[in-house]
């Protein structure tokens, strides 16, 4: 099995050295490269290629949301999964929004940083159930973002409305396939529909945009 590689991004040496002395040990992970700040971060997406990066939001120069922003530009780029200490709601949403594939704190187990980056890789979003509760408060309050996203999906034909409540509700590609009666081919061909019309770049950025919608 090919591993998982990653590439760990944060200003303090002394959390990269732990994150990287944890992820070389877990089965499946190799860490390919270490950036301290986010413009590091930019140039070693490009030498190394990694599948997953951890980005840090608080650094010199660049935030990692606005790195994050422009690694998911890219093609064919990494998923990004905000390791920060800061859980404001707006470094939520902005994060997700940037295209992040996930939010958790520095105090997540490792266990559970380890299962994240093995989720993003697979394209899953990753969300502590505490984020998650937040991300709905915040989202379910937003009149103006309501309006924009009813208005954006309505670029969409019903059946990719239909894909589209169902990453809302967190529903995987084989869920969505039997919930709707698709086959699998299927249900990924909508998807990629979705992401191209709407101009996003992951799964979780639909789902974001479900529950604006009240969809979700």
């Amino acid at each position: 099995m090919t591993p998982i590689r990653v590439l760990i991004v944060d200003d303090d040496p002394l959390v990269r050295g732990a994150l990287s002395m944890m992820l070389d040990g877990a089965d499946g992970i190799v860490v390919v490269g270490e950036a301290a700040d986010a413009r590091q971060a930019l140039a070693a997406v490009d030498r190394h290629s990694p599948d997953v990066v951890l980005m840090d939001i608080r650094m010199p120069g660049m935030s990692g949301i606005a790195a994050t922003e422009r690694i998911r530009r890219r093609p064919h780029p990494p998923e990004v999964i905000v390791l920060t200490t800061f859980d404001t709601d707006d470094h939520i949403v902005r994060a997700l929004r940037a295209g992040a594939s996930g939010f958790l704190l520095k105090d997540t187990p490792p266990p559970r940083i380890t299962q994240a980056v093995r989720a993003a890789s697979a394209g899953e979003p990753v969300l502590s159930p505490a984020v998650t509760r937040r991300l709905m408060r915040h989202v379910a309050s937003g009149a103006a973002a309501y309006e924009r996203a009813r208005a954006t999906l309505a670029a969409l034909t019903p059946r990719e409305r239909d894909v589209v409540v169902a990453i809302g509700h967190g529903r995987s590609n084989a869920e969505i396939a039997t919930e709707l009666a698709m086959s699998l081919t299927t249900v990924k061909a909508h998807v990629s529909h979705i992401l191209t019309k709407l101009d996003l770049t992951n799964r979780t950025q639909v789902a974001l945009l479900a529950h604006d919608a009240g969809l979700a």
